[in-house]
This record gives structure tokens, C-alpha cells and sequence, in this order.
């Protein structure tokens, strides 16, 4: 498995907390994590960052780079369609 796939949380369909507690079991071990998401899970991403910087302040994490872009993909009637998609980093702070 290569070091990209570790550090990389997808976010799904899953409850929030299961992603924000996936990341903050990364962040232990890593000095940054890269959420990634696309379409409509941008928000649940969003709001995973939100609450790790947030509800953690004290613990140290806070939010890094933010990349935006968009993806081709093929629907399921075989016409290509735009999809948006978002990277999050979040890091532990250096003090």
C-alpha cells in the first residue's frame, strides 16, 4: 500500500464520526491527513475538518491547504459528466 493511500481519508456515506474519528486515529500517527471527497459528500467533508479543527483546537489540529477541482466521469446512461471534488488537509501544529 503506498504511503498516499494511508494518509488519505475518502469520505462516503458513513456517519460524520466515523469519519472524524478515522482521522483523528491518523492524525496519532501522521503529521497530516488528507480528506478527500466529491460530489455531493463535499459537505460532509467540510464539516469533518470543521469539526477536528474546531472541537480539537485545544489538542492541536487545524486546517492546511484546500484543493478544488473537477473530475469526467461516465454515467450510468454512457454520457460524461463533471463532478466536483475537494481535498482537505489537516495537520497537527507545530509548537
Amino acid at each position: 500500500m503506498s504511503n498516499e493511500a494511508r494518509d488519505t481519508i475518502f469520505i462516503g456515506k458513513k456517519p460524520l464520526m466515523a469519519y472524524v474519528t478515522s482521522t483523528l486515529i491518523q492524525l496519532a500517527n501522521l503529521p497530516s491527513v488528507n480528506i478527500k471527497a466529491r460530489g455531493l459528500s463535499i459537505g460532509r467533508a467540510v464539516d469533518v475538518a470543521q469539526i477536528i479543527a474546531r472541537k480539537t483546537e485545544n489538542a492541536g489540529y487545524s486546517i492546511g491547504e484546500i484543493k478544488i477541482g473537477s473530475e469526467s466521469l461516465e454515467s450510468q446512461d454512457g454520457r460524461t459528466r463533471n463532478v466536483s471534488t475537494i481535498e482537505i488537509e489537516v495537520k497537527r501544529n507545530t509548537a
